[in-house]
């Protein structure tokens, strides 16, 4: 079977990365299933932060179009099973993980190659980076959390407009209209990028994992039920061995050293 993913974990830091270059890492159904196995492993293993990125020139260009195929006169492909199956739990799992996920997108990110990206919690591009959703050419809409996801970050205005036209946007305007964390010069992106990560497996990762639940629970709650749900989450960091630490190495005016719990 083709090795279409690149796993590892080392000091914290587990390391995904899309590796059909070849074919701009076209998602396949292997893909689907070697993604899904790696996110397994790395709950397993102690990560505490998830770098995910792309080998070669693109992030990720979305579904492979030679699986679905369509001859005028056979019956029609179910996407919405492709949806349920694989693209759908694939983001659950990326915003459920109980650790920070960074998404490195090292050139263009398509289709639902952008949607994923988006899915990160902290989205790091080269200068020379691309988004595009050209869901509209093909009939179809942003799948992948798209539909959910770009109205949150850059309002429904932007949102309709990247989604209906399909036209390119660049790093430098992604970071711009709030779409992704930065965008770095090419030459800065990796050492950028590996500095980033690197500060994250050694932080607090349970106050980091309930900072990503409580706001993603915020799209759902009212302020009060929100204020609830930081009581609670408070109160469970506050008997935490990270917070014993962080507060002591401040009183100590040292370097905290944390261990994730």
């Amino acid at each position: 079977m083709e090795q279409c993913i690149q796993f590892s974990v080392e000091h914290g830091v587990a390391r995904i990365t899309l590796n059909r270059p070849d074919k701009l890492n076209s998602f396949t159904v292997p893909m689907h299933q070697q993604l899904a196995q790696s996110l397994t492993e790395l709950e397993q293993q102690g990560a505490r932060v998830l770098l995910l990125t792309g080998n070669g020139r693109a992030f990720c260009a979305g579904q492979d179009l030679s699986e679905r195929k369509v001859a005028p006169d056979a019956p029609p492909v179910d996407l919405g099973l492709s949806v349920e199956k694989y693209y759908g739990p694939l983001v659950r799992r990326l915003r459920a993980l109980p650790m920070p996920v960074v998404v490195g997108v090292n050139g263009v990110a398509a289709g639902a190659g952008a949607s994923l990206a988006l899915a990160g919690d902290i989205v790091v591009a080269k200068q020379s980076a691309s988004f595009v959703l050209p869901f509209c050419r093909l009939g179809l809409l942003p799948d992948t959390g798209g539909t959910y996801i770009l109205p949150r970050l850059i309002g429904p205005a932007r949102a309709r407009g990247l989604a209906m036209l399909g036209n390119k946007l660049s790093a430098d305007q992604a970071a711009q209209w709030g779409l992704i964390w930065e965008s770095v010069p090419d030459e800065l992106y990796a050492a950028h990028l590996e500095e980033l990560v690197q500060g994250l497996a050694v932080a607090p990762t349970k106050g980091l994992a309930y900072t990503k639940l409580a706001m993603e629970q915020s799209w759902h709650h009212t302020l009060a039920q929100q204020l609830d749900l930081e009581r609670d989450l408070m109160r469970e960091l506050g008997a935490s061995e990270d917070y014993r630490e962080g507060v002591n190495a401040f009183m100590e005016k040292r370097p905290p050293f944390f261990k994730g719990r």
